[in-house]
């Protein structure tokens, strides 16, 4: 009965914290310990969905921090996002809303989406035995992530089944989960750019921030590439702003298209373009810039003919901060116009 409590006072200082906590990474870590410490699970993990792939948002096991500590920990499972296509408990969860309470990953058969995903396992040499998935939903029934706990532990410390009793509290912790994610979201529309839907340049600047902070920890490489459309000044004076509008439109949405889903595109100004690379060096990215301009010059605008020149640059290699980043990526940019139009550049 005091655990009961506890929880039930934890549940309102959540609730309360939802109204003013803006720090939606802080509020996941605190909803999933309170889910771990209820169910004494070893390890859990919130998912964020993201297209149709599922993000590591927030990441608690004991058993690999004492063994790798925690760096080491969230750089091997936070690497890259977990494709919906790929047989994993919580990919199917994240599709179905079912919730999933299994004694055994191991021994789970049947359908292909449901089987356990053993990669963690693998690259680790973690023992995952007993799991307990639920789906994070917001109001309109929308599934906006998953929590995923692991290993149940009974009073000797060996590994037990999670108790069935438990599901309606873990559910109401998920339901915390995914309303601070919704609100997260709103304020997100703060960062959308009203034209093109991309996010805007406040957006960017906070998230590359972010990016280069989080290479610099894990060591992960990161490239930013600028793109600008080619004589978009003459095209809006010969065409007319709602033909340049549109082309500004669908250039974004080929950006989108042709980006993996968890790719950052922004639109800067006007007809300024940033993408940014999480876990790509710069081969890759002068790879991913140049099959960009490619697109852009064989795609049949409305107007005619579109081009664009891009630059990349690259940390750590370039730059050792996010400001020198952008700079490098603009230097590139600008080099490269002034050698001609429609091609990439690099510092």
């Amino acid at each position: 009965m005091a655990d009961l409590t506890r929880l039930l006072d934890e549940l309102l200082e959540i609730g309360i914290a939802l109204t003013s906590e803006r720090d939606l990474g802080a509020l996941l870590e605190r909803i999933l310990s309170q889910a771990r410490r209820v169910t004494r699970a070893e390890a859990g993990t919130v998912f964020l969905r993201d297209g149709d792939h599922l993000r590591f948002a927030v990441v608690q096991n004991d058993f690999l921090e004492a063994r790798l500590g925690k760096r080491e920990m969230e750089r091997r499972l936070q690497a890259e996002p977990m494709p919906l296509g790929e047989p994993s408990l919580a990919g199917h969860v994240a599709q179905t809303g079912e919730l999933i309470n299994v004694s055994d990953a191991y021994a789970i058969v049947g359908q292909r989406t449901v089987a356990f995903n053993k990669t963690v396992d693998e690259t680790t040499d973690y023992a995952t035995r007993s799991v307990f998935v639920v789906p994070l939903q917001d109001i309109n029934g929308n599934i906006v992530g998953v929590l995923e706990l692991l290993n149940a532990l009974g009073e000797d410390g060996s590994v037990v089944p999670f108790d069935p009793g438990y599901e309606k509290l873990v559910r109401a912790l998920a339901s915390q989960a995914a309303l601070a994610i919704r609100n997260a979201r709103l304020e997100d529309l703060s960062f959308k750019d009203p034209l093109t839907d991309l996010f805007n340049r406040r957006y960017f600047a906070l998230r590359l921030d972010e990016e280069a902070k989080r290479a610099a920890r894990f060591g992960h490489p990161l490239s930013l590439v600028y793109l600008d459309l080619d004589d978009f000044k003459k095209l809006n004076e010969d065409k007319g702003r709602p033909a340049g509008d549109e082309v500004l439109r669908e250039v974004a949405r080929l950006l989108v298209k042709h980006s993996r889903s968890f790719t950052i595109v922004a639109r800067r100004e006007g007809d300024d373009f940033a993408v940014i690379l999480a876990n790509t060096p710069k081969a890759g990215a002068m790879s991913y810039a140049e099959r960009i301009r490619g697109v852009l010059e064989q795609h049949p605008f409305p107007p005619g003919p579109v081009t664009a020149s891009l630059g990349v640059a690259a940390f750590p290699a370039d730059a050792a901060s996010a400001e020198d980043l952008m700079a490098r990526a603009e230097q590139a940019l600008t080099e490269g116009k002034s050698r001609g139009r429609n091609r990439v550049a690099q510092r």
